[in-house]
């Protein structure tokens, strides 16, 4: 994620006092494995014949087997059960997915646990692609490399689970609400232009917006999707993702991170470019970010 995003770091201080505006993190440091499983459960099958399947293998680190790291612990709906082997999940899901596509079963895939910051960070790495939630920015690729897009965020309105609002289907089922937005992001400027000027109360940061929904200055809050999925999993009592708003314009991009330099890196690519070709990558979207946790599109 970018700094526009809630890191799960700052997400936690609001617990203590109030939330900071930063880069998607994760809690721990610690580098643990995983056990691959047998079968990428929940994984939609790609219909499209690889450009990568057949060829030579990877220059991965551990030869015949590719290594694909992520957070430590990891959340839903992005993993289940803090198991990323499972294969449940959206990211579990699109991993699996490109690694058939790359050539490789599921019991050839083994998985590391990383820091956040470890992994966008300069230096030799011990695992052959990272994912979690990594937004593609410029300064970034400085010190590693990104495949192109699998991901780009939506945002979302929280709510109170018992309010009116929860039941909303549509954009025009916000009227007469008010709806709080941190002013100078991607949550603002899709908000605007969705939604409507006239519907926001606009704070000076995200932790200034939650803090309003909180004291009831507000009837609900818009907020970029990953942050929303953890705000109400783990910091926000009663609170329910109400339903997501898209914009063509704006999102940030999630992509694989890989080593500076990678040789992989370009088939990396080509999986995911093929699986959002063949439509496999909208397939696991639809059902890990809005059939799985009932989070419509609010059109």
């Amino acid at each position: 994620m970018t700094a526009r995003t809630l890191s799960r770091a700052s997400l936690v201080a609001v617990a203590v006092s109030a939330l900071a505006l930063a880069g998607c993190s994760s809690a721990s440091d610690a580098d643990t494995s995983a056990t691959p499983t047998d079968a990428a459960t929940g994984t939609p099958e790609s219909t499209a014949t690889s450009t990568v399947t057949g060829e030579a293998p990877l220059d991965t680190v551990t030869d015949g087997v590719l290594t694909i790291a992520t957070g430590n612990p990891v959340y839903q709906p992005w993993m289940v059960n803090d198991d990323p082997a499972n294969g449940e999940g959206f990211e579990s899901a699109v991993a699996y997915a490109v690694a058939e596509e790359l050539g490789y079963t599921p019991e050839q895939v083994v998985w590391v646990r990383t820091s956040f910051e470890s992994a966008i960070a300069p230096g030799p790495k011990d695992w052959d692609m990272n994912i979690q939630q990594f937004s593609i920015t410029d300064e970034r690729k400085n010190a590693v490399d990104f495949s192109s897009p699998y991901y780009t965020t939506t945002q979302a309105i929280i709510a109170d689970a018992d309010s009116t609002l929860a039941g909303a289907d549509t954009l025009a089922d916000l009227a007469g609400y008010k709806l709080g937005v941190p002013s100078g992001t991607t949550s603002y400027t899709v908000a605007e232009q969705e939604i409507g000027k006239d519907a926001l109360a606009v704070f000076n940061s995200a932790e200034d917006t939650v803090a309003a929904y909180n004291s009831g200055q507000v009837d609900a809050f818009v907020i970029d999707l990953p942050s929303a999925f953890y705000l109400t999993d783990v910091e926000l009592d009663n609170a329910i993702v109400v339903g997501q708003v898209t914009s063509r314009l704006f999102g940030d991009d999630f992509g694989f991170v890989l080593p500076k330099d990678s040789p992989n890196t370009e088939a990396v690519t080509a999986a995911v470019d093929a699986l959002d070709a063949d439509g496999t990558l909208a397939a696991i979207e639809t059902e890990w970010l809005s059939t799985a946790v009932d989070v419509p599109v609010l059109n």
